[in-house]
């Protein structure tokens, strides 16, 4: 399976200024430092007393390091300090190096400095920001689309993946299985595809009083494309971090997603498979008035061949 492009696009266009090197006894007194490890770097920028801690992704991994943390346009533009926690490989921080790190600084009493601490990530970035929350007393987490674990005895549903994965170390603690940190998670928000079953079956493992669900439907394992596509992440960051809920401001901006080529296509494949050969017609002549879409006519194409019935009064 194609590893998805869970990015956000804008990140790699401001020219990389790297913060300087610092220690860990040093990095609390600091407005900018690197940290670095042999597996991975902590890259932070102030700018206010919320935090935002984010991890890389498969897709941010694509890009070769020296690169900027996941999300610091996003987080920059809406005046909030920055964490990044970058890996240097493809291994759902199977590692020392991040939660060495993350650690060290909690006990310098770095995290106390700030009002909010929001962990963020996608994917292999949503399964850290879960399992590391628990290191920061307090700290909140929106995680898209996380796996909770990829061992194959705790999750055998998960195939996907497959060569970062065997790569990998899934037997040995700690941090091996993101649920074993759900109680004591106090506000997470998982975002996820209820229509991918892998992704479906990760957010089953990872219910606990402190976790909220939203659901977005056809938006596939990249979910954070569809909200970032949306216009919808600005209000979704802001409103989390000022108030811990998504609010109104999201889902009023989130009701483009149904005009996004990548939503309306995922839409189209997930009628397809599950088998309503008439509401996929109608989907398809829908889409159809908006706009030439191959994805739309070749199912309309294909379900009129399957079910001929359903071609007469329609026009071919």
């Amino acid at each position: 399976m194609a590893e998805p492009a869970e990015t956000d696009e804008d990140d790699g266009a401001a020219a990389l200024a790297m913060p300087p090197v610092a220690t860990l006894d040093a990095a609390p007194g600091l407005d900018t430092f690197l940290l670095e490890g042999a597996e991975g770097n902590l890259w932070f920028e102030r700018r206010s007393r919320v935090l935002f801690v984010t991890f890389d992704n498969l897709a941010t991994l694509d890009t070769p390091y020296p690169r900027q943390p996941w999300m610091q346009a996003r987080v920059a533009s809406l005046g909030y300090s920055l964490l990044g926690v970058q890996s240097f490989a493809k291994d759902w921080f199977r590692q020392a190096t991040a939660p060495d790190l993350i650690r060290g600084l909690q006990q310098r009493g770095f995290f106390a400095q700030f009002d909010t601490v929001v962990l963020v990530g996608a994917s292999m970035g949503g399964f850290a920001a879960l399992n590391f929350a628990p290191l920061i007393p307090g700290a909140q987490v929106l995680a898209f689309s996380p796996q909770s674990t990829m061992n194959r005895q705790i999750a055998p549903f998960e195939r996907r993946f497959s060569y970062p994965v065997t790569r990998m170390n899934w037997a040995d603690q700690p941090f091996l299985d993101a649920a074993a940190a759900v109680p004591y998670l106090q506000n997470a928000v998982i975002l996820y595809d209820p229509f991918v079953p892998e992704d479906r079956l990760h957010a089953a493992r990872l219910r606990g009083p402190g976790v909220r669900f939203l659901r977005l439907g056809h938006s596939s394992h990249q979910a954070i494309r569809t909200v970032v596509k949306s216009d919808a992440l600005p209000q979704m960051l802001r409103e989390f971090a000022e108030t811990g809920d998504i609010g109104t401001a999201f889902w009023r901006n989130l009701r483009r997603r149904k005009g996004l080529r990548i939503w309306r296509r995922n839409f189209i494949e997930t009628l397809a498979q599950r088998n309503h050969p008439r509401l996929l017609l109608r989907a398809c002549d829908y889409m159809l008035v908006d706009g030439d879409y191959l994805f739309a006519r070749t199912a309309r194409r294909k379900v009129l061949e399957d079910h001929p019935q359903l071609a007469k009064g329609r026009a071919q």
